[in-house]
């Protein structure tokens, strides 16, 4: 599975940003995944996931991140989102798109948030 996040970017403590993530070269996709899940992987720290939204509408969201972060899908347009709100430096990483319970072993190359103080 080939995933694909974009979205990223330089904002300042307080910005927002919304990333997207979605499959390409066919099967599978967002819709057929399910469970889908973006994760982060910043300086020095292992990757770990912030939020996820499973088939039935529930969603999970690390303490870190609750009340500031919304995950999203679209199923039509293929595409998972991230609306990121409220952003403080330790949001600073890559962020990753993933299958959200058992991953895919190929992680794509991430889209970059660095948000500054």
């Amino acid at each position: 599975v080939q995933l694909q996040a974009s979205g990223g970017g330089l904002v300042q403590t307080g910005g927002s940003l919304r990333l997207s993530c979605s499959t390409s070269g066919g099967i599978p996709t967002i819709s057929t995944i399910g469970n889908m899940g973006w994760y982060r992987q910043g300086p020095g720290k292992q990757r770990s996931l912030v939020a996820s939204r499973y088939s039935g509408g529930r969603t999970y969201y690390s303490d870190s991140v609750k009340g500031r972060f919304t995950i999203s899908r679209d199923n039509a347009r293929n595409a998972v989102y991230l609306q990121m709100n409220g952003l403080k430096p330790e949001d600073t990483a890559v962020y990753y798109c993933n299958r959200a319970g058992p991953t895919f072993d190929s992680w794509g190359q991430g889209t970059l948030v660095t948000v500054s103080s």
